[in-house]
């Protein structure tokens, strides 16, 4: 599993990335849009900002995967989230919006979920090292 070190570290090469090359590479990672979701810490209510990869969209939703690497821990962009649903997101660089994320609930997960997972197969990887189950996002409008 990542350590926090190393998931801040990536988040920090992959912002490096962007500015560098003013925002010209860095929206695609392991052929997924990528989006910088920025949440409202639980504890210190400041502004908390993470890179994130989006697996699948459908309609005007953006789907993102709490694993964490496989962790036994849920990240904690999700517990924030889940305490305050009320995101901020930069989607491939476009302005940053506001957003409403949601989790899905247990049926929209057995439709999303395999279709996550035939395309990227390291997220059923990930879910196969960890007993909790890996929580599915969907960020509207």
């Amino acid at each position: 599993m990542p350590s926090d070190r190393k998931l801040k570290t990536m988040n920090m090469v992959h912002r490096l990335l962007l500015g560098v090359t003013r925002g010209r590479k860095g929206w695609f990672m392991a052929n997924m849009p990528v989006l910088e979701l920025i949440t409202i810490g639980r504890k210190s209510g400041k502004q908390r900002a993470v890179m994130l990869t989006s697996p699948l969209q459908i309609n005007n939703e953006i789907v993102i995967v709490a694993s964490r690497g496989g962790d036994d821990q849920h990240p904690a962009w999700f517990v924030n989230l889940r305490d305050n649903p009320k995101v901020l997101v930069r989607y491939m660089g476009e302005p940053i919006a506001t957003k409403h994320a949601r989790i899905a609930n247990s049926t929209e997960r057995e439709t999303l979920w395999p279709q996550i997972t035939a395309k990227y197969k390291g997220y059923g990887e990930y879910q196969t090292r960890t007993s909790r189950e890996i929580p599915l996002v969907l960020l509207a409008d």
